[in-house]
């Protein structure tokens, strides 16, 4: 008896399999390195967001009492502290025309290390803080 055999194989070669393979990951070597950047920028958008708001309590405590708050318990914000960031401040000089607030990042930063922001009566600073570019606003 002849029995007919199917000789159609199916399924995917060795070369082709490599080939999507290496396409997979060209394609995360691009793809990575943005998502974590983007991550970060959402992170470091916290500090950007605290700090604003700090700005924002001295400006009206300052026309208040003419001077600056010595302590971010003074001010008219019940906010809390930034989970990734150590905060540092505010101080000053001088309170009845200055003063700063510095956030340190704190933990794992996708690459950018430990950076600092820095808040003073006029907004962000951008001279005295380290944070990289792409990160900042």
């Amino acid at each position: 008896m002849n029995t007919l055999r199917n000789n159609n194989k199916t399924g995917f070669s060795l070369v082709e399999l490599t080939i999507v393979v290496v396409i997979l990951g060209v394609l995360a070597t691009f793809a990575v390195p943005r998502f974590m950047s983007s991550v970060e920028r959402t992170k470091a958008a916290e500090a950007f967001s605290y700090l604003s708001q700090v700005e924002s309590a001295q400006a009206r405590y300052n026309a208040e009492h003419g001077r600056y708050a010595t302590r971010t318990t003074d001010v008219d914000i019940d906010i809390d502290r930034p989970e990734l960031f150590s905060v540092a401040g505010p101080y000053s000089s001088n309170w009845e025309t200055k003063w700063e607030v510095k956030l340190t990042r704190q933990g794992a930063s996708s690459g950018y290390g430990r950076y600092t922001v820095i808040f003073d009566q006029d907004g962000f600073n951008s001279r005295k803080s380290t944070i990289s570019a792409d990160l900042a606003p």
